[in-house]
């Protein structure tokens, strides 16, 4: 942490809101940054750091004392707001820095607002350039001293020298002046003979050690062996030109070890202008010294790590084998790998300058072209695919990545062709799979259809020969028998059809209010009839339970479906439990399941029969899967049920462990209307009757349907009139003829269907009255389920008599 440490100076700076401060989190902030900071704030010497194009500023706790009541306001912030009053002064200083020069000045004279007043104070400091990560310079580097009262000591003491050499019998009070400043000073101060060979005192103030007496072993006491050649120098050319010295050099220091000083004397001169002693103060500069050899090496270590880092791009260019492009946001190619060769076959020369439109397939134009728009705008991409040219003329897929970078795309791409093409040819194989799953579920279909129907045609042309020979031998005692094992087998095909209704969807429902609780119970008796007495039958049902808006009559096929197969699970007999319920499901429960989150009523049976291995639950739900033997089951009972499900926005579920049983659960959503129960049937004989002159239109090209359902509205009463198409229906609509009722077929011949029959007669005959009746309603032609007022359908096959009853209800509607 780069901010760790530095007393108050450190603990402010850690307080700063940095995130709203033009720097940004410390965590963003550059290495050289953290370093520099760390370095002042570790530092006992003034330093102070200005960074980025605001000069943010940053200073320890030893440079604080300088800045009077601006601190602490002033850490932080940047430079110009708190320095205002000296910025034209500043100014000059900081633009040389930034440009790269360092720059030191001593006892620089300025006038900063410290205590309410501008006032006039004196500064020895070092400016020096600090760069970023990157290599550009982007901050200062500042060590100073405040020299103030070391300035005024020397204006004093030269005051005093030309005092001396106008009045030397003044020389008596200015020594007691110059040692008052002496004792008040808290910095180095010593004197030295004409000739500097001896040392008459130095107070040291615990930089360097004091001397009180003379001392003619001064150098060899107080600096180092190396340095003393180098001191002795500076020592000879300021006696020479009687000039101050001034030199920055190793010394000893009082606590052990070398240390850095910058020393100043000033020659006293006598009446006759030669030099009769020497004055001098010493700063400690350890310091500063200090950081600016880290400086040195911090900034020799980052010009490493970006010569380290610039060499890594440069392998990485030379050697990657995905190809690399610099390119302007005009798609000038500025720059390419040497991959582009094994890639495409094009070399550098060969593109640069060139547009990357010319390579591109032109399919692929408008979309790169919105790509570059995108890039331009500051947006880095993943995965975009093109084409682009090979030398050879053909084409290859490549897939980018990149983004923007100072003014260019930067982009890597790698050639995904044989990837695309090797998808291809998964897909086209899935593709041919499915087909083949699709021909095998034909094959099934039709033989499972053929063996299903033919048992059943069998019985019904059988009674009907049976009934035809009874007749014709006038035995007619026993015709019931007949008749009702045709009606049987008539009535078994029905439900055959509804199965694969269902399982393709595609069966008329009509929902209905219904109370799941009555429904269960109302198939109580037949449910335990058909699993047989070897299997116990429990019912539980929630008492309360809202109803459901389902088709009543596909519940209960779906119920009865599920029984069956539960009693198929439990050859020996066992207990089979059926539940009515409520759950809630949150989202990750509902997302399992395939339903939106919230409140639904489940129906469940459950077995404790053989139970089902994880991949037959897998495909429990497929068509014409089942795990019967061969004849004992056509695989469309589940299918219907999920079928009937999900067309009734439901959900089905299984849960089943071999030799632990089955849970089959329905998911429906409750309703708010009132529930509808079952009603009883009604036989033909008991049918309501037509009023006089009540008109019926039916439709229908099956001249067999036809006959019936005119003949069975005859013989209630109504006026029955026959069309066999479309055409011939709208021709009779369009007559005089009164007609109460149109039933029509929905799928007719000659290009008009039964539905665009009855919206066209509905022009012509307004609130008309329809019944559909159908085979399937196909959502194109009944609108997807939705049908107008007055307008109703049944499915086929239907009884007569619920045809009477639905007629007469029809009609009888205000």
């Amino acid at each position: 942490m780069c901010l760790a440490g530095g007393g108050e100076a450190g603990a402010r700076l850690r307080a700063v809101d940095w995130a709203s401060n033009p720097l940004g989190p410390v965590e963003g902030w550059p290495l050289s940054l953290r370093t520099a900071v760390r370095i002042i704030l570790s530092s006992d010497f003034p330093m102070m750091i200005h960074w980025g194009p605001e000069l943010v500023t940053f200073y320890n706790d030893a440079y604080a004392p300088s800045l009077g009541r601006k601190h602490p306001g002033n850490l932080g912030r940047p430079a110009y707001e708190w320095w205002s009053e000296m910025w034209d002064q500043l100014t000059p200083i900081f633009n040389r820095v930034l440009s790269g020069e360092s720059f030191f000045v001593e006892n620089a004279r300025y006038t900063p607002d410290r205590d309410g007043a501008p006032k006039d104070a004196y500064f020895t400091h070092c400016h020096s350039p600090l760069w970023d990560d990157h290599g550009k310079i982007t901050g200062i580097f500042l060590v100073v001293t405040e020299t103030t009262r070391q300035v005024v000591a020397e204006r004093d003491l030269l005051q005093a020298n030309a005092a001396l050499a106008q009045q030397n019998e003044a020389l008596q009070a200015s020594k007691a002046r110059l040692a008052a400043v002496v004792s008040a000073s808290s910095e180095v101060l010593y004197s030295m003979s004409a000739d500097w060979a001896e040392m008459h005192q130095l107070t040291g103030n615990g930089f360097l050690v004091d001397t009180g007496s003379a001392n003619p072993h001064w150098l060899a006491d107080y600096i180092p062996e190396d340095e003393q050649a180098r001191v002795t120098a500076a020592i000879q050319e300021a006696i020479r030109n009687q000039t101050v010295f001034s030199l920055e050099h190793r010394v000893r220091l009082a606590a052990g070890g070398v240390g850095w000083t910058q020393s100043k004397a000033v020659p006293l001169l006598g009446p006759a202008g030669e030099i009769t002693e020497w004055f001098g103060t010493a700063n400690d500069v350890t310091a500063r010294r200090v950081a600016e050899e880290a400086l040195r090496r911090l900034n020799e270590s980052l010009e490493q790590q970006v010569a380290e880092r610039t060499a890594d791009r440069n392998r990485l260019w030379t050697l990657s084998k995905d190809i690399m492009l610099v390119a302007g946001f005009d798609g000038t190619i500025q720059a390419t790998n040497p991959a582009w060769a094994a890639t495409l076959g094009w070399t550098q020369d060969d593109l640069v300058g060139r547009n990357l439109l010319d390579l591109i397939h032109p399919e692929d134009h408008e979309r790169t072209a919105e790509c570059t728009s995108a890039i331009a705008g500051g947006q880095a991409f993943r995965r975009f695919e093109n084409r682009y040219r090979h030398t050879d003329g053909t084409y290859r897929w490549i897939a980018w990545t990149g983004g923007p970078g100072d003014g260019l795309i930067i982009a890597a791409g790698r050639d995904i062709t044989e990837e695309k093409a090797t998808a291809d040819a998964l897909r086209k194989a899935e593709e041919q799979l499915r087909q083949a799953q699709k021909m095998e579920a034909v094959g099934q279909l039709t033989g499972g259809l053929a063996h299903d129907f033919n048992n059943l045609l069998t019985g019904i042309i059988g009674s009907l020969e049976l009934l035809q020979a009874r007749v014709a031998e006038g035995r007619i005692g026993a015709l019931d028998r007949y008749i009702g094992a045709a009606r049987g087998a008539a009535d078994r095909a029905a439900a055959v059809t509804h199965r694969l209704l269902a399982f393709s969807r595609r069966q008329t429902l009509d929902p209905k209010p219904t109370d799941m609780n009555w429904l269960v119970g109302d198939m109580g008796d037949l449910i335990r009839r058909t699993v047989g007495p070897a299997i116990t039958v429990d019912i539980v049902g929630e008492p309360g339970l809202p109803p459901v808006l389902i088709d009543p009559n596909q519940l209960e096929n779906a119920l009865l479906n599920l029984c069956i197969n539960a009693r198929d699970a439990m050859p020996d007999g066992s207990r089979l439990v059926i539940e009515t319920g409520r759950q809630g499901l949150d989202a990750r429960a509902a997302d399992d399941l395939g339903v939106p989150a919230g409140d639904f009523l489940t129906l469940c049976v459950t077995d404790n029969g053989t139970g089902m291995a994880p991949d037959v639950i897998a495909r429990a739900f497929d068509p014409f899967f089942t795990t019967k033997p061969l004849g004992e089951g056509t695989g469309l009972g589940l299918s219907m049920i999920y079928g009937f499900a999900h067309q009734s926005g439901s959900q089905v579920h299984i849960a089943s462990e071999p030799g632990q049983g089955t849970r089959v659960c329905l998911y429906l959503p409750p309703h708010a209307g009132r529930p509808v129960t079952g009603e009883s049937p009604v036989e033909l004989a008991e049918a309501p009757r037509a009023q006089q002159g009540e008109t019926v239109l039916v439709v229908d090209d099956e001249p067999t349907v036809r006959m019936l359902v005119t003949e069975v509205l005859g013989e209630l009463g109504y006026t029955a009139i026959e069309a066999a198409d479309g055409a011939e229906g709208l021709n009779m609509l369009r007559s005089n003829a009164h007609i109460d009722l149109l039933v029509t077929d929905v799928g007719l011949p000659g290009g008009m269907n039964g539905r665009q029959m009855a919206e066209a007669g509905r022009v012509l005959r307004p609130g008309l009255k329809v019944l559909f009746i159908t085979g399937y309603a196909d959502s194109a032609v009944l609108s997807h389920g939705h049908l107008s007022e007055g307008m109703q359908v049944m499915v086929k096959p239907f009884s007569m008599e619920g045809l009477a009853t639905r007629v007469r209800a029809m009609i009888a509607e205000a």
